[in-house]
């Protein structure tokens, strides 16, 4: 299949208007080293689906080492990019993300993130692959800690009685994460397009994992749809980390925290580089609500299966489809939950 190389644009009869945010006030910003972290955490994951942390004790030299090897990767030639894919899934993508036909304004290099995987075999990096591999390594290993401590103060906030029931899914030697290093390069076909029409980077979609972290460079493009359909603009902050509610998590809250909805927009000016953990479980745990928040009488929106089984299923659908559609059950909301499905 020959991939087009023309601007991939947003049909503006089928979106709300983008009101940008003029504040953080506008998103939930925890800081991690607040003693009310956990309930802010919470809230934020019923209400949005998505907040930014501070003080997330991730050094700066941690963060600016892996960008700047990614910046001098993916300014190489294009001859020399395609050596580290095609993406299969793993390796370096162009434009075509996935295998069911959607596209957008992208370079993009995944990783897993399984110790038994991860190495400088699994992809080839040209160059120094050594000091690649070795900021990767680094970077990963803390985002992975900031992940694991978001679902402990979840599951404290949450009032669950062993803390690490959502951690452990990550720490466990056979997590199924993967880690996405994205590039947006800039459009100068952007300039010409009128009538209220977007350039898309990467179309609008929910994680299928549990949690996701993600930290770009200073550069505009992420957004978020509220509840009421709204996109709203993220402010770009290359210090801080976003988190980002995850399919899985929703199943296993029962609804009570909701798997947002996000897509990137490219830029004209400037290049687009954001770095995603997505926190997978392994294959073979099962997905289901978890009991331990049920209360009495409360019935599951969702039916149990397996990680593998809804990687399957979410990967063989398209980029804007309801993933979790397929996987709930029908049945009547009792009076006084305020969950929808």
């Amino acid at each position: 299949m020959v991939v087009s190389s023309k601007p991939i644009l947003e049909n503006s009869s089928h979106v709300k208007t983008c009101k940008p945010y003029t504040s953080d006030d506008n998103i939930p910003v925890i800081d991690m080293l607040d003693p009310q972290a956990k309930f802010h955490i919470t809230k934020a994951c019923q209400e949005f689906g998505f907040f930014k942390v501070v003080n997330h004790d991730v050094p700066k030299e941690i963060m600016t080492k892996l960008e700047g090897e990614a910046i001098k990767f993916f300014n190489l030639p294009q001859c020399e990019k395609d050596k580290a894919g095609p993406a299969n899934p793993f390796g370096y993508g162009n434009k075509r993300i996935g295998t069911n036909g959607d596209v957008g304004w992208i370079e993009y290099l995944l990783f897993t993130t399984n110790p038994e995987l991860i190495s400088e075999k699994s992809v080839n990096i040209p160059g120094n692959s050594h000091l690649y591999w070795s900021a990767l390594n680094e970077y990963v290993s803390a985002v992975r800690n900031i992940a694991c401590l978001v679902l402990e103060m979840i599951a404290e906030g949450l009032k669950m009685e062993a803390k690490n029931v959502l951690s452990k899914l990550l720490m466990d030697q056979n997590s199924d994460s993967c880690f996405r290093l994205n590039h947006y390069r800039p459009c100068t076909q952007l300039e010409a397009l009128s009538g209220g029409r977007n350039l898309i980077g990467f179309g609008e979609h929910t994680d299928p994992q549990v949690i996701s972290v993600i930290r770009s460079n200073n550069t505009t493009g992420l957004q978020i749809c509220l509840r009421d359909g709204t996109w709203v603009s993220v402010p770009p902050d290359h210090y801080s980390f976003f988190i980002i509610v995850g399919d899985s998590l929703q199943v296993m809250t029962n609804g009570r925290f909701r798997s947002v909805r996000h897509r990137v927009l490219a830029n004209s000016l400037k290049s687009r580089l954001s770095m995603i953990y997505f926190g997978g479980p392994p294959l073979s745990e099962k997905i289901a609500p978890l009991s331990c928040l049920m209360e009495e009488g409360e019935e599951g929106l969702y039916k149990e299966f397996t990680w593998g089984e809804y990687k399957k299923s979410a990967y063989l659908t398209r980029l804007g489809d309801n993933r979790l559609g397929l996987f709930e059950k029908k049945i009547k909301i009792r009076h006084g939950h305020n969950l929808l499905i």
